[in-house]
């Protein structure tokens, strides 16, 4: 091997080992902005009220500052790196959701909770708009799926941990949590600290045969389907437990369970996403996936047993995060030389992902309480959100041809 053919080859695996790296990053953030962020305070809020820190009315809305904070952040994200810097952002955020977990051992007032709860949401968001198209640029195309995969499994080890970490930490105490939780994020923090790229170099290759923008509507329509996908997972994220320990009589003990197969779904659903779409391509990848899921969602309401109520926690729980990365890579598919329009399209799917889901909380929690608790119509609502999401897609692909497309028949 010649000096310059070693030389090629050491710089490549130091490139790969820059990559690993900053995906390892991203991780991190994934799973403290949004795994424990969010999802840690549902297993916390019953705690909270038992310790007579707040009312149960006051915890709920301690809850929906989170969500407010989250579509700030999503707004908001890309303005601030752009005044600062990425790196800045990314890093100044996971310090916040960090001290965010430490503040709240302290309930000094209903305002400094909800205001760190805010915080911590706001993170959340600017980290899920920010983290992956940070590090994507360093990945090979045909391997982006995976990277991302492993990206947002972040989020579902954080569904998985707030099942099994939070119990666990709570016989210590409430603030004890808080604070395991605070010790658990910095760690997590000075892990990622290093690992974000300074200089990302894209493998994607420019080609001025090849800048072009699909039209438009195009995009908008994406952004619906992801909204819409908001919309049908909030069944599962909001009633399911409740579902199973009141709606079938199972008690709490046997709802939890269900929920921690949700968790173990949103665990490996980003990966085996990923891993889906490197060979089918994002755009099949992702029709499949609304398919599975308006099926998934519908199952509790037919009362087919306990084997396809397990199968739909877990495919769900799947897609909840698995559909993520699926997202990511249809919008990167559509903009493939335009990575300044992937970072714009990203963060707006991400805002119309929040208001829907939101939204969605909200609407269907007025629905069960106007149908007298009825959980079949929350899970059907649920599924034809997931179909109008497939079909708005089909109907794209039917009537809509991207300037690529259209030299691929050329060309054939």
């Amino acid at each position: 091997m010649t000096d310059t053919a070693a030389h090629e080859t050491d710089r490549n695996h130091q490139n790969a080992r820059m990559a690993w790296r900053a995906i390892l990053s991203a991780f991190c953030a994934c799973l403290i902005g949004i795994g424990l962020a969010r999802f840690a305070y549902t297993p916390l809020l019953p705690a909270i009220v038992d310790a007579h820190w707040f009312e149960a009315s006051a915890a709920a809305y301690l809850g929906a500052a989170n969500l407010s904070g989250y579509l700030v952040g999503a707004l908001l994200g890309r303005t601030i790196a752009a005044r600062a810097s990425t790196v800045l952002t990314l890093r100044i955020t996971m310090l916040a959701a960090t001290a965010a977990f430490f503040a709240c051992a302290f309930p000094v007032s209903f305002l400094w909770f909800f205001a760190w709860r805010f915080a911590a949401g706001l993170a959340g968001g600017a980290l899920m708009v920010l983290a992956a198209p940070t590090v994507l640029p360093l990945i090979a195309p045909s391997r982006r799926g995976l990277a991302s995969g492993i990206i947002f499994m972040g989020i579902g080890a954080g569904v998985a941990l707030s099942g099994t970490l939070v119990p666990l930490l709570l016989q210590q105490g409430l603030r004890e949590t808080w604070l395991g939780l605070g010790a658990l994020s910095l760690l997590l923090t000075i892990i990622a600290w290093a690992g974000w790229p300074l200089d990302v170099v894209s493998h994607t290759t420019t080609s001025h045969n090849a800048m072009h923008v699909p039209k438009r509507w195009t995009l908008r329509a994406l952004y619906i389907e992801y909204a819409l996908n908001a919309a049908g997972w909030v069944p599962h994220m909001i009633f399911l437990v409740d579902f199973v320990a009141r709606g079938l009589g199972e008690g709490l003990q046997v709802g939890a369970e269900y929920w921690v197969l949700f968790g173990l779904g949103a665990t490996i659903g980003p990966i085996l996403a990923g891993h889906l779409a490197d060979r089918t391509g994002f755009a099949a990848a992702l029709r499949f996936a609304f398919f599975l899921e308006a099926f998934a969602v519908a199952i509790p309401a037919f009362g087919l047993g306990q084997a396809w109520l397990i199968a739909s926690s877990l495919i769900v729980g799947a897609f909840v995060t698995g559909t993520v990365p699926l997202m990511l890579g249809r919008i990167a598919e559509l903009l493939p030389h335009h990575p300044a329009q992937q970072k714009v399209a990203w963060s707006l799917a991400t805002v119309f992902f929040a208001l829907f889901q939101a939204a969605a909380a909200y609407g269907l929690s007025f629905v069960f309480a106007q149908t007298g608790g009825n959980y079949s119509v929350l899970f059907l609502i649920g599924a034809g959100a997931m179909i109008l999401a497939l079909a708005i897609d089909l109907s794209v692909a039917v009537f809509i041809r991207t300037p690529r497309e259209h030299a691929q028949d050329h060309d054939s």
